[in-house]
């Protein structure tokens, strides 16, 4: 879930939840008081009528002891000094919380709560001294509260008489206090119930993960690149940040090892390079000591001498100049000239080249086209050379031991591009070395002591500029069956737009 999207569904949780789970606690504990209030005082009513007006459910309570005190003091004043007669009604109305009481001539006659009657007898108000409310009750607040019904009336022997119905309050008051700490009780409880599963929601949704993330950060900053943290990836804010900071963590462990293999092919580079420069050193300090010692005692023994200086020197020189080559391309440093080449002719030359080199030492150069005449390339002649330079003296150096090599270059033609091969019959390369061949300072032979030496750059030169020039290239190999190398140039007709520039 979105971060955005959760947070709104936090808050409408916060909001409706509580409101829900509140609403319904209450009306459970509420439809509880209720009833029991209805067995205590033996009355109908609903939840919030005894809310909204409980005073009017007491004054239900003794309507109709009331009504019936009412009617005897109307038409039969003289029953109110049969004390059997109150004390009957007294009983019914002590079953609901209420008490009678009678006077004559202001003097009480009889009376059904002596204890609560003295406790209140200061609040009650003479009878016909205030105005009635509650369907002919008052109620009296205070420390004790209570309800009162009362009503004047005239004995048969003219004297002045009244009755009183004093409801007790308190039990009514006590139990809806109860009802109110009961809600509260149980609002407090929903509350902390609520937060409890936001907090356990969003610390699974938002702090589990950046809790994770501040792991990973801090195990990154003591050096270990290897905790990952695709556990922790969600399909929300975090989520992605927790995804790009994993592709950052693989980016910059790729980077690192990377940057341990180009330091550990630099070192090796180095011995090779000093185990390259110092064997034709050697070989130019031997033959210039001979030469100084006087031990080249012929023209012919000096010729040779010197000669060997020089091809040694010259030795030194391709080395020195690949490297600086290899340098200059890694860093795109070199500037391509593009133009329309011809195929078949530019290939026919760069064999003509090096046929007669390649008799000398054994090695037959063929070529076949199945290019059209007009079929065009857009190259750089200069580098295109290079790569089949470094192609055919790879094939010269790993030659083998065979008497007689072989040297084939076919062209073929494809729908956008041109296919080169050059297959030649050495000693092959290996499964496991094979994928590597193109990157840079390997070599299939890494033992010093072969005779190729090297410095392993060549087909890695060649790869970078098939590459600039749009095409890709591959090699095929067999053990003791020879190599091909197969690349690919962009004809002109599927070259967009043809610029013969100079192009870094």
């Amino acid at each position: 879930m979105k971060l955005k999207n959760r947070l709104l569904a936090a808050f409408l949780i916060i909001i409706l939840l509580p409101c829900s789970m509140i609403g319904t606690i209450g009306s459970v504990i509420l439809a509880q008081q209720v009833k029991s209030m209805e067995e205590a005082y033996r009355i109908d009513t609903d939840n919030w009528e005894i809310i909204m007006e409980p005073i009017q459910i007491l004054n239900r309570l003794t309507r109709g002891t009331f009504n019936e005190l009412s009617t005897m003091a109307e038409r039969y004043p003289d029953r109110f000094q049969d004390m059997k007669r109150m004390a009957a009604l007294n009983d019914a109305l002590m079953d609901r919380f209420s008490y009678l009481l009678v006077e004559r001539n202001g003097q009480i006659s009889y009376i059904g709560n002596t204890a609560h009657y003295y406790s209140i007898r200061t609040q009650i108000p003479d009878a016909g001294s205030v105005e009635v409310t509650y369907d002919g009750g008052v109620y009296v607040g205070g420390s004790i509260p209570f309800l009162v019904k009362q009503q004047r009336f005239l004995y048969s022997d003219g004297s002045e008489g009244s009755f009183y119905i004093i409801t007790d309050v308190n039990a009514l008051v006590l139990q809806l206090q109860s009802t109110a700490m009961t809600a509260i009780m149980g609002s407090i409880l929903t509350i902390v119930f609520t937060a409890s599963i936001l907090v356990a929601w969003l610390y699974q949704g938002i702090l589990k993960p950046l809790n994770a993330l501040k792991r990973a950060t801090r195990q990154m900053q003591e050096g270990n690149l290897d905790y990952s943290l695709k556990e922790s990836i969600s399909e929300d804010e975090i989520g992605q940040l927790c995804e790009d900071f994993e592709e950052m963590r693989l980016h910059l462990k790729n980077e690192i090892e990377m940057r341990i293999q180009y330091e550990q092919e630099l070192k090796e580079l180095i011995s090779n390079i000093s185990h390259d420069i110092k064997t034709p050193l050697t070989a130019i300090k031997g033959y210039a000591e001979g030469l100084l010692d006087g031990v080249a005692d012929t023209p012919e023994k000096q010729e040779k001498y010197l000669k060997t200086i020089y091809t040694k020197a010259s030795d030194m020189t391709a080395l020195v100049d690949e490297l600086s080559f290899y340098t200059k391309i890694d860093t795109n440093n070199i500037p391509y000239h593009f133009e329309k080449v011809l195929v078949n002719d530019y290939f026919l030359d760069c064999v003509e080249d090096n046929t007669s080199e390649l008799e000398l030492i054994n090695i037959s150069l063929e070529f076949q086209s199945n290019v059209e005449e007009s079929v065009q390339v857009l190259a750089d002649r200069e580098q295109l050379h290079r790569v089949m330079s470094n192609i055919i003296g790879n094939a010269v150096k790993y030659r083998g031991d065979k008497p007689q090599g072989r040297i084939s270059i076919s062209l073929w033609e494809e729908e956008h591009t041109v296919r080169v091969e050059v297959e030649d019959n050495g000693q092959g390369i290996s499964e496991s070395a094979l994928p590597n061949i193109f990157e840079r300072f390997f070599r299939a032979d890494a033992s010093r002591n072969s005779k190729q030496g090297g410095t392993g750059l060549g087909l890695a030169i060649v790869k970078k500029i098939i590459e600039e020039h749009g095409g890709a290239i591959r090699a095929e190999s067999a053990e003791g069956i020879g190599t091909k190398i197969i690349f690919t140039l962009k004809k002109i007709e599927a070259v967009p737009q043809i610029q013969e520039t100079v192009q870094n």
